[in-house]
């Protein structure tokens, strides 16, 4: 069993019996196996050290080459449909300027070798890779010590698939570029990748994307999408970044049966969604993350909804938090177990506005006398510690201390500390719940 099955089957078992407690869960170094990129059948032999450029320039329209072990002198620029492949030891090296290999056109394919480096120029988005074309291929390359990954802009029906990008450890975050970047581009895919140590994987003004089956970890957003519709985001895997996902100003997402496990520290984030709309959030497993899902003024648009679905929410310091508006979204079968807070709203308000249904819930002390499954009377969140911590941020340091928890229990013992109720779900559910990532609960 390889790694990262390893790694699904342990996250998936601990979360499956609610007295395990999983490690932190580990981060991968380099990409799962997959079979390399084919060689074409029959293509033009390139030895090691021939100038690329002059060769492709020569060369008709369509035509294939297959490299040898060996490194090549970049930059290069790839067109006309021409497809270059290589065995992963064929490295085209950057010269330290600018981007290193230019795809370009209908058709064209760059398929199995390296690529190392590029210039550092920030605002000139110096890359490994720059795309621009039409039903492009980009499959597994391995790209390290570039500023940014791979960039794709303005393109139709580009697929990025199965690529290995290390990022540059030597930056920090911010002066890092993205591992992947989409943008104005339509009818695209980004399939099985791995990304590690880069700033994003990113869609920015782009339509009809297709992420799916990519593992991102140790970067700051796993995924991020910015301006985009028509997206959908699924069996993707985020592990130890700053945000597993964050949608922006976004529209017609479907973000379905991910695993967003330790994104920790103050900025930890599962999954964000500021001012977007029409978000459906299924079948996700959120785990050990300090916030799993925070949503900021969505969804923004009065006919926008937003529907969460079949989620599992486990070890997280706070599973839902809601920044403002917590209006047109709707929590419907999903799991929450082993929260520090399951609910809470920044500023001490209520998620009273938002619909929660048929939700499972740890702490709820309910019964079920008619043995429907469903609770014969409402959970409701009342949390005077939760409370006092969002109107007091500054009494975050007494978090899990005995003073917060003693307070917690007399708010239970006594009307008089009773707090104001965060939700109400009126069919809370007494069963297992198959929810999250395809385990069941």
């Amino acid at each position: 069993m390889g790694g990262a099955q390893t790694q699904t089957v342990l996250l998936g078992f601990c979360w499956v019996f609610s007295a395990c407690v999983p490690p932190p869960a580990p981060i991968p170094d380099s990409a799962p196996f997959h079979p390399p990129a084919l060689r074409p059948s029959s293509c033009t032999e390139v030895s090691t050290g021939t100038p690329l450029q002059k060769l492709l320039d020569a060369a008709p329209d369509s035509e294939k080459f297959c490299l040898r072990e060996g490194e090549y002198v970049g930059p290069i620029l790839l067109a006309r449909g021409q497809t270059l492949w290589g065995p992963r030891a064929a490295v085209i090296v950057s010269t330290g300027q600018g981007t290193t290999v230019q795809v370009r056109g209908k058709g064209t394919q760059l398929l199995g070798l390296s690529v190392r480096g590029s210039g550092s120029r920030f605002d000139k988005q110096d890359a490994a890779i720059q795309i621009q074309g039409e039903d492009v291929l980009v499959d597994d390359v391995h790209v390290s010590g570039a500023t940014f990954g791979i960039l794709v802009e303005q393109s139709k029906r580009v697929t990025v698939s199965r690529n290995e990008i290390h990022g540059r450890t030597d930056l920090p975050f911010g002066l890092r570029g993205d591992g992947i970047r989409f943008w104005e581009s339509y009818d695209s895919a980004l399939k099985a990748n791995f990304v590690r140590d880069a700033r994003d994987l990113i869609a920015r003004y782009s339509q009809r994307i297709l992420i799916e089956d990519n593992l991102v970890v140790q970067s700051r957003y796993g995924m991020h999408l910015m301006y985009c519709r028509e997206v959908t985001m699924r069996n993707n895997r985020s592990i130890g970044n700053v945000v597993g996902t964050f949608v922006m100003y976004s529209q017609d997402v479907a973000y379905k049966n991910n695993l967003v496990a330790a994104q920790k520290g103050a900025a930890g984030m599962g999954l964000g969604i500021k001012e977007s709309g029409n978000i459906t959030v299924e079948d996700n497993l959120f785990l050990r993350n300090t916030t799993s899902v925070y949503l900021d003024t969505s969804p923004i648009q009065l006919h926008h909804r937003n529907l969460f679905v079949r989620n599992a929410f486990r070890l997280s310091d706070a599973a839902v938090v809601f920044h403002s508006s917590p209006y047109r979204n709707r929590f419907a079968s999903n799991s929450f177990h082993d929260n520090q807070v399951q609910v809470r709203v920044e500023g001490g308000g209520d998620a009273l506005g938002t619909e929660w249904e048929g939700n499972g819930w740890d702490d709820y002390a309910g019964f079920d006398f008619d043995g429907d499954g469903v609770g014969d009377v409402p959970y409701e969140l009342r949390s005077l510690s939760a409370n006092l911590l969002d109107r007091f941020p500054d009494l975050q340091l007494l978090r899990g201390s005995p003073a917060l928890s003693v307070l917690e229990a007399l708010s239970h013992i006594l009307p008089l500390f009773a707090p104001q109720a965060v939700l109400v779900d009126r069919r809370p559910l007494m069963r297992s719940l198959k929810v999250g990532f395809g385990h069941e609960h």
